[in-house]
């Protein structure tokens, strides 16, 4: 790998590891995704990581990151991210629910999110779930290189906006490759400031994370559980993105292909 500016170019085997780490993750979110249903628990779903994740022989990339005690992210209603799987928090027709996963394979991270209605869900929780999926992709149209890096946050930003949502400021994307967190950090809104050219060969997880309601959010007592201030839902979609010279290529998507629209 090479540095620009403290982010990292992959050359195209590098790419290739990523993408396999990826479509692993994908698959996992796929399997996610069809588990999800009224009365599941959610450490069902965190079994249900780990045992793929050993099928595949790659480590859980979450797990034990700065003490992270889970290989799933698992976000329920009100929690925007960083939630903890639970054998007592069990899923009910209506909720939505964000799985964040990732793995390391051959020492490099793949890195992706999706949020699921567990059952129908209420006209303005299908919205926030479509517009924050929606935004995903306008975002990914701007990873293209000689376009600023914060292009990707002021398209995700308006189009939210436009929907009458929010976006979480806390948290942002980032470089992945061999760490999970590299440079440079992808906002999903207007910092207010110049940033980074993006360069082919640089690879981002862009992960917008939207609210019905403010975009302020507290930690619970667990140091990890990200919730919205008012109790209002958010939802969380992500994906790992490779800027090449025919434009964005999406690295987590699954053997079914591409999962866009989770719900129409």
């Amino acid at each position: 790998m090479k540095k620009y500016h403290g982010a990292f170019i992959k050359n195209e085997r590098e790419v290739a590891c990523l993408r396999e780490a990826n479509r692993m993750v994908a698959n996992i979110l796929d399997a996610l995704g069809a588990m999800v249903a009224p009365g599941v628990p959610t450490m069902r779903l965190e079994e249900l990581a780990r045992d793929m994740c050993a099928d595949y022989k790659v480590k859980p990339a979450f797990l034990g990151y700065c003490g992270y005690p889970f290989a799933l992210c698992c976000s329920v209603n009100e929690q925007v991210v960083h939630g903890f799987p639970s054998e007592t928090r069990v899923l009910q027709e209506g909720d939505i629910v964000s799985a964040d996963m990732g793995v390391v394979f051959e020492d490099f991270v793949g890195d992706a999110a999706r949020t699921f209605p567990v059952g129908p869900v209420s006209e303005p929780v299908r919205k926030l779930l479509k517009v924050t999926e929606e935004s995903l992709y306008v975002g990914i149209e701007q990873a293209r290189a000689g376009n600023d890096v914060y292009s990707i946050g002021a398209a995700v930003q308006d189009y939210v906006e436009a929907a009458g949502f929010n976006v979480v400021r806390r948290f942002v994307g980032h470089g992945v490759g061999s760490r999970m967190h590299e440079k440079p950090e992808v906002p999903n809104f207007r910092p207010g400031m110049k940033g980074l050219t993006l360069q082919n060969g640089m690879v981002i997880a862009i992960e917008p994370m939207v609210t019905m309601g403010t975009y302020e959010v507290d930690i619970l007592d667990d140091q990890w559980t990200a919730v919205t201030r008012d109790g209002q839902w958010a939802a969380h979609f992500e994906h790992s993105v490779a800027i090449t010279p025919a434009g964005p290529r999406i690295l987590s998507v699954s053997d079914k292909g591409l999962n866009r629209h989770t719900i129409v």
